[in-house]
């Protein structure tokens, strides 16, 4: 009687590994995954950030306050001016290309332009359960004032 219990015992761990087998190739293809969003969400970030540099930049004076100077006036901003100037900006850095289907929103918010990245992610793995097509956002903000010490 030993012998039959223990023919059914052996088919139980092969059960027992294939299921852990699935749960680890699963769990790395997550963390995969969730790497690649992490590293998309941190270049849209960087990106977002110089757009809102460049819409406050060039939206405050119409030209580049780096190489014109500023005005010792309060500085206007324009939403018309600062979305030309990050619209500009993403096309000369090549975002586009970089993250297909790249999405922008300008907002000034009195001294402050306020830019939203939204790009889709293309996860290297695919989980059962996981959308198809999802996305990342990011948001970057910068403000220009002139200096009251000069």
């Amino acid at each position: 009687m030993s012998a039959a219990r223990a023919r059914d015992e052996r088919g139980s761990s092969i059960v027992l590994i294939c299921g852990f087998a699935v749960f680890l190739l699963m769990t790395i293809a997550m963390v995969i995954d969730a790497s690649a969003a992490y590293l998309q969400r941190q270049s849209l970030d960087t990106l977002a950030d110089g757009a809102a540099l460049r819409g406050a930049d060039l939206g405050a004076t119409g030209t580049d306050v780096y190489e014109g100077g500023v005005s010792q006036d309060r500085l206007e901003l324009t939403e018309a001016q600062a979305r030309e100037a990050v619209r500009s900006y993403l096309t000369d850095v090549g975002a586009h290309r970089r993250f297909p289907g790249l999405s922008y929103d300008v907002r000034v918010e009195a001294t402050r332009v306020v830019v939203d990245l939204r790009a889709p992610l293309d996860l290297p793995l695919t989980v059962p359960g996981s959308p198809d097509r999802p996305v990342v956002g990011a948001t970057g903000s910068a403000v220009v004032a002139p200096d009251e010490a000069g």
